[in-house]
C-alpha cells in the first residue's frame, strides 16, 4: 500500500487528490498538513467526507507531518514546495508539485514564468530543476514511471491546450504559429482564499478575460508544444473567466496545411490516444462539456475540420 502526504490538504487541490486516493485501491493518504484548520478533521471542512475520511489535519511542525509518505503532494502556492521539498525527497519520497516550481528544468525556464507572475526569479531549489520532470504522463509517462521523484504538476489551462494539440503538432499537420488557445475556467481555480474580484455578487453572470498578454501557462504550452514539433511553437492565448464553480474549457484553433476530411482528423487523434484512457477523443456531434468530466480525471478532446 502506497503511503500519501498532501501539504495544503485543506485547498481545493488538496481536497481534489484525497479524493481521488481515496478510490485508489493501492494508496492511503496517511498525512493531512496544512496552516489552516490544525486539529480538526478535514471532513469539518468539506462535510460530503463526513464518515468516510475524517483525517485530522496537523501543522508541519508536527511530529506526524514530520514522518516519512512514499509519495507527497504539495497542493501549496508558488514558492513553497521549493522550500519544503528537498527534505521529503531526502526522506526518500516521492513528490508532486502543484505550484510553478519544478515545472521548468532550467533556472531560465523558471525565470520566464515567475517573471509573468511578478515573483522573484530565485529559485531556492535550483539544483533539482535538472531532475524534474513535467507531469503529463501522455506525454512523459516513461520519465515518470520509475525514473524521476520530484514531479511539477503542469498548470490547469496548460493540461487542455497541450492535450488537445498535441496530436496536431506531433504529426505537423498544422501551421505552427497559427495555434490560438481560446479557454475558459470557472472561479474555483482561483483557490480557496476569498477576494473580492470572485465574491458571489461580483462574478454571479459576469466573464471576463484576463492576462491578455503574458500568462504564465503560455511558457509551458509552447515549451511542450515546440518539443512536440522539433521547432518553435509560438501560440494566442486568451484566458477568461466564467461564472460556473469548476471546470476548463478550450477551444483551440489552427490552419491545417493540408485538406484532411474531419474523419482522419478524428482517427489521428485517437491514434495518438489509443493508450491513454483518461483522454477519450469524441466526433463533433458529441454534446459533452465541462459537467462531464467535473471531479474526474479526464479530459474530453471533440475534433472537427472547417474545410473553408
Amino acid at each position: 500500500m502506497i503511503t500519501a502526504k498532501i501539504i495544503g490538504a485543506g485547498g481545493y487541490g488538496g481536497v481534489g487528490i484525497a479524493e481521488l486516493l481515496l478510490g485508489h485501491p493501492e494508496a492511503t493518504v496517511a498525512c493531512l498538513v496544512d496552516v489552516a484548520g490544525v486539529g480538526l478533521p478535514i471532513s469539518e471542512e468539506y462535510p460530503h467526507l463526513r464518515g468516510l475520511f475524517d483525517e485530522v489535519i496537523v501543522a508541519a511542525d508536527d511530529a506526524k507531518a514530520k514522518q516519512p509518505a512514499d509519495v507527497v503532494f504539495f497542493a501549496t502556492p508558488d514558492g513553497v514546495g521549493m522550500k519544503l521539498a528537498p527534505a521529503e525527497l531526502a526522506a526518500g519520497a516521492k513528490v508532486v508539485d502543484y505550484s510553478g516550481d519544478f515545472r521548468f528544468n532550467s533556472s531560465e525556464g523558471y525565470a520566464d514564468y515567475a517573471t509573468r507572475l511578478g515573483m522573484s526569479t530565485e529559485h531556492m531549489s535550483e539544483d533539482l530543476l535538472s531532475t524534474a520532470v513535467y507531469g503529463l504522463p501522455e506525454l512523459h509517462r516513461s520519465e515518470i514511471g520509475t525514473k524521476v521523484n520530484l514531479i511539477g504538476n503542469p498548470g490547469c489551462f496548460a493540461v487542455s491546450c497541450i492535450l488537445g494539440l498535441a496530436p496536431a503538432v506531433k504529426e505537423k499537420i498544422v501551421v505552427e504559429n497559427s495555434v490560438i488557445c481560446d479557454c475558459k475556467t470557472g472561479v474555483s481555480g482561483a483557490g480557496k482564499k476569498p477576494s473580492a474580484a470572485f465574491h458571489f455578487p461580483v462574478r454571479q453572470d459576469s466573464m471576463n478575460a484576463y492576462k491578455l498578454a503574458g500568462h504564465q501557462h503560455v511558457c509551458e504550452i509552447e515549451r511542450e508544444l515546440s518539443l512536440l514539433g522539433g521547432g518553435e511553437v509560438t501560440i494566442t492565448f486568451t484566458a477568461q473567466v466564467v461564472p460556473v464553480c469548476r471546470g476548463i474549457m478550450s477551444t483551440l484553433y489552427a490552419d491545417l496545411n493540408r485538406d484532411m476530411p474531419p474523419c482522419d482528423a478524428v482517427a489521428l487523434y485517437e491514434d495518438f490516444y489509443r493508450d491513454d484512457p483518461f483522454v477519450p477523443v469524441l466526433p463533433s456531434d458529441v454534446a459533452v462539456g465541462t459537467v462531464h468530466v467535473r471531479g474526474t480525471n479526464y479530459c474530453n478532446l471533440v475534433v472537427d475540420v472547417d474545410a473553408r
